[in-house]
Formats: structure tokens, sequence, C-alpha cells
């Protein structure tokens, strides 16, 4: 059956809204300044069904945040008073607060971690939740902003080493470039600019989260989810928005604008997202969801939704998740580079 019968099959067919999901746990933690600004903003949009934690250093940083629960690590070691820079710092708070971690993070199906790396906090207590909660089963997507190059060799550094122990304990790791930024908003001031940044992780995390806990004319279940989120290789956040009666330029679009520079062909799984007006119909959402498998892999594994709102009346927006794609060199910070090349060559962020 192809997708517009099917589509019309689970319009009409009574029991589809009857055999709704068991919602799974989903925690959203937000580590460091960058990770608790998502989960601020997160917080203020809403997300049905997952709960939210922001984990730092900082006391007075951390005030300012609204979340679920906020957790203040180190107040020993660096008396509230952040962990200025030094990821090691903030590793060494996150190993004191293991025990509360487990408390905080037990009994979650699905853990995202947001965090900006290449600073203190959320480089080095990122890892440390991501282990905790892998080691406590859950599945674990990792987002992740690397620095604008200008911001120098230090903090790339710092960003590299990072990265590298964050995906070590993650199913999936999204990385970020806020070098994008510098395409996407140019002019924008610089508060706004990150919002824009922020606003994304924001969306991406609540599309995955609502994808499995709310009803959809496709069935649904974490299966389904845990299997395009876990080890499949690197990912990559694609956004794409124009008129609605032209979805390919929309797709083509998205795809002319990853966030992290990579290569689509062969990528196994997708979460795609779309909203439209009222006027959005199947062959619409057909042509977008055809738009990006007819890139990726023929088995791929591809998890689709779709959202009207009036707003957005004559508009397609579009987003997706691609897993499995591969990134290239110019991915990562140009200062690790000089260590990883010799090390690793050029491998994918997420193992």
């Amino acid at each position: 059956m192809d997708m517009e019968n099917m589509l019309k099959a689970a319009e009409t067919d009574s029991f589809a809204m009857e055999h709704l999901i068991s919602d799974p746990r989903t925690v959203v933690v937000g580590c460091g300044g960058a990770g608790n600004n998502s989960v601020d903003r997160l917080q203020r949009i809403g997300v049905w069904g997952a709960s939210t934690i922001a984990i730092n250093t900082d006391r007075a940083h951390l005030e300012r945040v609204h979340a679920d629960k906020r957790v203040l690590i180190g107040k020993k070691i660096t008396n509230g008073q952040g962990a200025g820079g030094h990821p090691e710092i903030a590793e060494r708070c996150a190993e004191e607060a293991r025990e509360e971690l487990e408390i905080l993070l037990r009994g979650a199906d699905i853990t995202f971690i947001t965090a900006g790396m290449g600073g203190g906090t959320g480089t080095g207590t990122a890892p440390i939740v991501a282990e905790v909660a892998k080691e406590l089963g859950s599945v674990v997507v990792s987002m992740a902003t690397i620095p604008f190059t200008a911001e120098g060799r230090l903090k790339g550094q710092r960003a590299s080493i990072g990265l590298e122990k964050l995906k070590r304990n993650s199913d999936s790791t999204i990385v970020l470039a806020n070098d994008k930024l510098l395409k996407m908003v140019p002019k924008m001031p610089v508060n706004r600019a990150f919002s824009v940044m922020d606003q994304m992780i924001s969306e991406v995390i609540k599309e995955i989260t609502e994808a499995v806990t709310q009803p959809s004319l496709v069935n649904l279940d974490f299966a389904d989810l845990r299997t395009v989120m876990a080890g499949n290789g690197a990912a990559t956040v694609l956004y794409g928005e124009n008129s609605a009666n032209d979805p390919h330029t929309v797709v083509a679009e998205a795809l002319d604008n990853p966030l992290v520079d990579v290569t689509y062909d062969g990528a196994t799984a997708a979460l795609i997202h779309m909203t439209s007006g009222p006027e959005l119909n199947l062959r619409t959402m057909n042509e977008v969801v055809r738009g990006f498998t007819e890139i990726m892999d023929p088995d791929a594994n591809v998890i689709w939704g779709a959202r009207t709102d009036p707003r957005f009346s004559g508009q397609l927006k579009v987003m997706a998740v691609m897993n499995g794609v591969q990134m290239s060199c110019g991915s990562f910070p140009s200062v690790q580079m000089e260590r990883m090349q010799t090390e690793m060559a050029c491998i994918p962020i997420v193992q």
C-alpha cells in the first residue's frame, strides 16, 4: 500500500484513536549555561510528556532558569560560582553529584541532554549525565553546540574533547555548529541569534517527544523511536520553510541548510515533522517525505508526523532529524583537527 492510501485508511479507521500507546518517561537535561537556556525555552513553549532538569555549577544563572527541577552541583567545589571555563572542575562536580543524578534519571525511557561544548560546566558535566542515564537503561540523545571558529583554539579544543566523551555514552549525538548561525541570521543581534539555536533545540526535542506521546494518524510507539534514535551513527538537524504550494523547494531548502556539514547519501534513519495551515493535504505530506527518503538508504527507517496550525496558513515548515549521515572534517572545530587527524582521521561524531 502506498503512503497516500495508507494515510487515507488510517484517517477513516475508527480504531486509530483507540490504540494509544502508554507514554514513555522522557527527561530533558540542560547542562551548563547554554543547556540551561535551551531547557528554559523548552519549558516556556511546553512539551507534552517530558520533564525538564537544569544542572549548573553557577547559582546565579540557575536561579533565572525555568525548569521542573533545578540542580546546583559542586557546592563545596565552586561555592555556586561556576566552573570558570574549566571542564575538569565541572566534571568533578558531576562525579560528586552522581548519586543525585541517578535518582533524577532513574526510570527515564529516553533522556535528552543539551549542552554547549567548549566552556566549563556543559563540557564537563554532559558526558557524566549521559553515562549515568545510559547505565540506567535509557536511550540517550545528546544535542551539543560547538563554538564559533572565532572563539579561538582553546575553546575549540575543549569542545573536541568534550564531544568525544559525550558521544561514547550517547546513542545519538546531534551536533549544531554556531558558525552556521553566521549564514542563517548574519545580521541579527547576538542574543536573538543564539535564541534561534535554542528554539531549534527546543523544537527538535518537542517534536521527537510528542511523536510518541500524542495521537497520530499513523500509530507510533516507543520501540519505533528507539530504533530510529539509537545507534544509527552521526545525526543532524534540517530545517526549511517556504510556500505550502511548493514542498519540493521546502525540502531542498532544508537539505541545503544543515546545522553541521554532512553527506546524506546512505542515511539510515530520520524523524520528519511538518507544520502547515488547515489546507495541508496528503499529496504535500507525501512529497515532503519522499523528498527526504529519495536520498536515503532504501531500507532507512523513517518516522514522520504533521500538524496543522492556522498561524502557518499558506506556509509549510519542515524539520527533520536525520541519522546515519556522514560528517565532513569541516564539521569539527578546526583546532581539534591537529589531534584528531592523527588519532582517528575523520570519523563521525557518534559511534
